[in-house]
């Protein structure tokens, strides 16, 4: 699994997740930091990485757009730059990698993840 560390994180947390053995590259090596959401999105699908991010904004789409990729790990910590925010990435990273691979969207908290698997249901008034 390869991740993608959208710009609203720090860039050290590609080598935080690779002392937890992910492999992940931060948004600011591999695109324009200005770039709007549906284009990271898409680069993330063409690129076979999940996107691991503090924006709400990513869920929403996927629920607009009913796509089945990419998976999002979805922040939900007030305190980014602590260790144990990129160890509870890593641990539902592990433990829910098959429904990663199948298309998901993980909402991490200080409580744990909850997983609903994509597509997600859109709004009614888009699904006519």
């Amino acid at each position: 699994m390869k991740l993608l560390v959208d710009m609203n994180l720090s860039p050290r947390w590609v080598g935080l997740l690779a002392h937890h053995g992910l492999e992940a590259v931060h948004r600011s090596t591999v695109g324009a930091a200005s770039a709007p959401d549906h284009e990271i999105l898409a680069w993330a699908r063409e690129h076979l990485h999940v996107l691991v991010t503090h924006d709400l904004d990513f869920s929403a789409i996927l629920a607009a757009t009913r796509e089945r990729s990419p998976s999002v790990l979805q922040l939900r910590w007030l305190d980014l730059q602590s260790d144990a925010v990129v160890a509870a990435v890593a641990t539902a990273a592990r433990a829910h990698r098959d429904a990663i691979e199948r298309g998901a969207l993980l909402s991490i908290d200080e409580r744990g993840a909850r997983i609903r698997i994509l597509p997600l249901p859109g709004d009614a008034r888009t699904n006519r």
